[in-house]
């Protein structure tokens, strides 16, 4: 039997994105977003208002890179998402975390996560049902010792997920199915 429970953004998992930009001084800023998504193949969207730095940053330089967050990084990952860009101009440089500006967007590529997802800003939608930051992802980079086959491997990555319910992080860890197959068992 379902209990109900008290509304909360409960959508598990929710990734760990951390957006990277480039302050107005060209120092990094980086924020820690649970809420992004992939609108298609080469599109992204960030639900974050426009009261953070990064956004402004963003809006500003009309770049930004994703990075997935992996389990090596889990301090500073939420050290991201605690500390604001708007009081702590400084934040990135605390993390000892070290960056390349990128080749294709006006933005940072921090060298230790596994990958770097390179944007170009379309839009931000901010009405009642936008979703905020729009993206079209330029160029996707990732550690080559996260491949397997050419393919970007979980189990290598260890990438971690968000809970909402408790506010943990969660290695994202064990493949138990094959999309856009298994299913077909039970197709008569």
């Amino acid at each position: 039997m379902k209990k109900q429970i008290k509304n909360t953004q409960a959508i598990f998992p929710m990734p760990v994105l951390l957006i990277s930009t480039f302050n107005e001084d060209g120092s990094v800023d980086v924020m820690n977003a649970a809420w992004g998504t992939m609108l298609s193949v080469n599109m992204v969207a960030l639900n974050l208002t426009e009261s953070h730095k990064t956004v402004q940053n963003i809006k500003r330089t009309k770049s930004f890179v994703i990075h997935i967050a992996d389990a090596s990084h889990v301090v500073e990952a939420d050290y991201f998402g605690v500390v604001s860009g708007n009081n702590t101009p400084d934040k990135f440089k605390n993390s000892n975390l070290t960056y390349v500006k990128s080749e294709v967007v006006d933005a940072p590529i921090i060298n230790e996560f596994p990958i770097a997802i390179e944007c170009e800003f379309v839009e931000y939608q901010s009405d009642e049902t936008g979703i905020g930051v729009i993206g079209k992802v330029k160029r996707t980079l990732v550690e080559e010792d996260k491949l397997t086959d050419g393919n970007v491997d979980i189990e290598k990555l260890q990438a971690i997920a968000f809970d909402p319910y408790t506010a943990g992080y969660y290695k994202v860890s064990n493949r138990v199915g094959n999309a856009f197959k298994d299913g077909f068992k039970l197709k008569k």
